[in-house]
């Protein structure tokens, strides 16, 4: 159950404390914040940041704080409980397909535009290509794309179809929900991927009250960083 190697993060050339990055980047992806919220609320500490940088920042580090975040997880379970609900992007409709563990910690996601066989089948290898175990068994809904994606993929996996079982799958939905309502959809899919990779959950891929060990703070009070990551 060895995790991906990640390479170390590097804040080469920029003018502002990796604290100050991580701290711009873990309000936008933890709390329902636009670019400019976060940027009014930084200026609010003696910190003059523009929402492009800003931008850029959650761009570009986002997704390696969230790969060092899964990294860090407990003992990846050898259950895997997943489920798929529909998105509206662009007037078109969309699916995002999500896989938790027992303790409902994102594994990971995919926003594909079908839920048929191939679709299932697409994201039962990214899973298995990012997470590099097979697990004993998967907990899902009554689709029976999974089912026919199951045999071909992983035969010798044990598959439970049952409603109740898979709660922790369904409830990971909700904090997507209320991201989405507030932020009044997603651009594109592509988008709703990469923003939904790195937010998870409220509460998985971004810790709610990341520590510092690296003496850095934000100006006038303690903030919490995602700068011993690097």
């Amino acid at each position: 159950m060895n995790m991906p190697t990640i390479q170390p993060l590097s804040y080469s050339g920029y003018r502002f404390l990796a604290s100050i990055i991580s701290h711009c980047t873990w309000l936008y992806f933890r709390f329902a914040l636009s670019y400019r919220d976060v940027a009014e609320m930084m200026a609010e500490r003696g910190v003059t940041v523009s929402y492009e940088t800003i931008r850029e920042w959650s761009q570009k580090f986002g997704g390696t704080y969230a790969k060092r975040m899964r990294s860090n997880l407990h003992r990846l379970s050898d259950r895997w409980h997943l489920d798929e609900v529909f998105l509206t992007i662009n007037g078109k409709l969309q699916y995002l397909w999500r896989a938790v563990d027992q303790d409902g910690d994102v594994l990971d996601i995919l926003v594909q535009a079908r839920r048929n066989k191939k679709a299932a089948k697409k994201f039962f290898r990214k899973l298995l290509k990012g997470l590099q175990y097979v697990p004993r068994a998967i907990i899902t809904d009554k689709l029976g794309s999974y089912a026919a994606a199951k045999a071909e993929v992983m035969p010798s996996v044990e598959h439970q179809q049952q409603g109740r079982l898979n709660n922790r799958a369904e409830n990971s939905h909700q904090p997507t929900r209320e991201r989405e309502r507030r932020r009044r959809g997603f651009k594109s899919p592509g988008h709703a991927q990469r923003f939904l990779s790195i937010f998870g959950g409220d509460r998985v891929i971004l810790p709610s009250r990341p520590s510092s060990t690296s003496g850095q703070e934000l100006p006038r009070d303690h903030a919490p960083t995602l700068h011993t990551m690097a």
